[in-house]
């Protein structure tokens, strides 16, 4: 039985060349030149061909994520303030949303599990998903509030700073006999952040929701992504996060997040992020922008170069780079315990990361693997 997708399957393959069409993205990588990239394993979804011609869908391992989905209102023009801004674009967002839709882009099989407004913009974010393939049957809508809204100014460097509008919205509210347990308990992969830890009674459905998974066997995945004008204070925010973090299987972090969280101490040491590694974690990443990633596991640990754009807006780059490397674990678990397989895994990750940040807004910027692949194997001068 042969394999065949859209792009390029890799799986134990190396790849010697390959005709780019006219106008790929080109990314510049950090490091010296390389003029093609050799995959040992990359994962890409299609469909199976049998010997007599007809073809069956491949199903996908189901990636659930659980949280908050939004609209962020991004200002068309960068390096303003949002009082000096003088238009807006609407964007949906909310990073569990965004890995999502990321992952659905990328192949991959994901659901959503979370509340939004019983409102225009509610259902607008509802019908996203299900264009972008996303399974939604877990998401729920409340008549008695608001979908929430996010402004976010984006400087001249592409770096964002924010002002939400949740008092409360209605991911807030999503409660625990509102939870899709099915949907959960089918999922490889459950992935979350913290803002749904913020209150109740969407902390304790957090809660209940992570455990239906641990219960089932499913792997829990962790973002942090920390927004500190959410939570009310700087060392309730520290405690939220904390309080979940022995529960993972994988935790994604920034700099910026290992610095809160360790009260300041160096990012880059070494010392300071396997002080954040817990006995029972299996994959500690740790993002730097264009700089790449580091990856930590119990028997290795390294560095994988990024990637340099022109930055238009950062929006959705961390959750890009999750929806990359979760949509290789999916489908293959294996790669933690391989470490040149789980390198290749995430420079696709980073490519995904660094091709979101080329448009404005998080969902209408995340890239398909067409176009991820062709990126990366893109001579490069």
């Amino acid at each position: 039985m042969a394999l065949h997708c859209g792009a390029l399957c890799f799986k134990g393959m190396v790849v010697a060349s390959y005709q780019l069409p006219s106008g790929s993205v080109k990314l510049s990588q950090t490091q010296p030149t390389i003029k093609v990239f050799l995959f040992s394993t990359l994962y890409v979804t299609g469909k199976a061909v049998a010997g007599d011609g007809t073809s069956e869908t491949k199903e996908s391992p189901l990636v659930v994520c659980f949280g908050e989905m939004l609209i962020d209102f991004v200002p068309t023009t960068s390096g303003l303030s949002l009082a000096d801004a003088s238009a807006f674009k609407k964007a949906p967002g909310g990073a569990p949303a965004n890995v999502a839709v990321g992952i659905s882009r990328l192949g991959g099989s994901s659901a959503f599990i979370g509340k939004v407004g019983e409102d225009e913009f509610g259902y607008m974010l509802a019908d996203i998903l299900k264009q972008n393939n996303v399974n939604n049957e877990g998401m729920r809508f409340d008549p008695g509030a608001r979908t929430a809204l996010a402004f976010v100014t984006l400087r001249s460097d592409g770096e964002r700073e924010f002002m939400f509008y949740r008092n409360p919205s209605a991911d807030m509210l999503l409660q625990v006999d509102e939870l899709d347990l099915d949907l959960i308990r089918k999922a490889k992969i459950f992935h979350y952040g913290s803002i749904s830890l913020i209150t109740e009674p969407c902390k304790s459905a957090h809660i209940a929701a992570a455990k239906a998974a641990k219960d089932a066997g499913v792997v829990l995945s962790y973002d942090p992504n920390l927004r500190l004008p959410l939570w009310p204070s700087a060392e309730n925010a520290r405690e939220g996060i904390l309080s979940i973090w022995e529960t993972a299987d994988i935790i994604k972090i920034s700099e910026e997040e290992i610095s809160f969280l360790t009260k300041g101490e160096d990012p880059y040491d070494d010392a300071v992020v396997r002080k954040l590694f817990h006995p029972d974690l299996k994959l500690l990443l740790v993002t730097e922008g264009a700089d790449g990633c580091r990856y930590y596991t119990k028997e290795f640990s390294g560095r994988v170069q990024g990637f340099k754009v022109d930055a238009v807006d950062t929006t959705g780059a961390g959750d890009a780079f999750v929806a990359g490397i979760l949509s290789q674990l999916a489908a293959d678990l294996s790669l933690l315990q391989k470490e040149e397989q789980l390198r290749d895994a995430l420079k696709f990750a980073n490519a995904c990361g660094a091709l979101t940040v080329t448009e404005r807004g998080a969902i209408p910027a995340l890239p398909t693997k067409e176009a991820v692949l062709e990126a990366m194997l893109k001579p490069v001068s």
